[in-house]
């Protein structure tokens, strides 16, 4: 059966924690290699990625494009407006011919239903590099890098503030497969879609929903935040004025344990959702967290591929 990776639940705990685990040997066996090196095993020698961006990006494109090289393999990339899928062509015919002529496909898209209906029509693996719904990739990444400074998955007490977008989804969806707890700190309005914190409750998880940021924040150990005005999304002065109490500052972060470590996917809009303070500063680990979307991006390769 194809491997599809279009959510963290659809993998399970059991694969994320081969990822994670696989990440972590791989990313410390090339400490000091030129980025462009591939790896001594070459594992996707000969494999090609099309990667087809509906939106934006930088992390994501520049990412995945290093992860295949480092795994040995290569990518076409795909611009929707260029192509023939931006001029009315079928999702499901652009599945059955890119799977005549690549081995994998990646889509950056808005409408999930767009994503679950290329991975129903392809023969190869379709992974999320993200919807409207969930950003899979990203989440998979931010708990490398949780891991990597120090702090056990079980248990953890994590803080989100702002809206309730589609990192937060996949945060609770990861919640509820490694057994750690979200506070989320949202104004009325903008919450996270209830079906997300439903499942990690039910899987033993504690999910909060606070009014208040300072008492999301409170002995947390790690506090995360993502722009306020996603692309695309409308009413954006009214979005921002909602979210302005939910900026994570110096005296915001000052309330979190003393180790607590600050996460953004980013792009960041310096003096909205964070101050330079913060995101500068020393519980930041941002820039570690966009590094590690090469790794992550790597083992999420190798499992669709049946590697892990």
């Amino acid at each position: 059966m194809t491997r599809h990776f279009l959510d963290l639940s659809g993998a399970g705990g059991d694969a994320l924690a081969a990822m994670l685990g696989d990440a972590q040997e791989r990313k410390a066996a090339r400490r000091g290699w030129p980025k462009g090196q591939a790896d001594a095993d070459a594992p996707l020698a000969g494999r090609v990625l099309a990667m087809i961006f509906e939106k934006s990006s930088t992390r994501t494109r520049v990412s995945f494009d290093m992860a295949m090289r480092q795994l040995g393999g290569s990518v076409i990339v795909l611009e929707a407006g260029t192509t023939q899928l931006g001029r009315g062509e079928s999702i499901a015919d652009t599945a059955r011919v890119l799977s005549r002529m690549v081995d994998a496909i990646m889509i950056r898209t808005d409408d999930h239903a767009k994503i679950e209906e290329l991975a129903a029509h392809a023969s190869v693996p379709v992974i999320n590099g993200l919807t409207d719904a969930s950003h899979p990739c990203q989440i998979v990444a931010d708990l490398l890098t949780v891991i990597e400074h120090g702090k056990a998955l079980p248990g953890l007490e994590l803080a989100w503030l702002g809206d309730g977008n589609n990192v937060l989804s996949s945060i609770l969806e990861a919640a509820g497969l490694f057994g750690f707890n979200v506070r989320i700190g949202v104004p009325q309005g903008y919450d996270a879609d209830p079906a997300y914190a439903d499942v990690a409750v039910s899987r033993g998880s504690r999910v909060s929903v606070h009014r208040d940021p300072r008492e999301a924040v409170v002995g947390a150990d790690v506090v995360v935040t993502d722009t306020w005005v996603s692309m695309g999304q409308s009413g954006e002065e009214a979005r921002i004025a909602a979210m302005t109490p939910y900026q994570v500052n110096a005296g915001l972060m000052a309330l979190a344990a003393p180790d607590a470590l600050f996460l953004h996917c980013l792009p960041a809009h310096r003096g909205e959702e964070v101050t330079d303070a913060v995101i500068d500063g020393r519980q930041s680990v941002v820039w570690d967290e966009a590094e590690n979307r090469i790794h992550a991006q790597k083992s999420v390769l190798r499992w669709v591929f049946g590697q892990l």
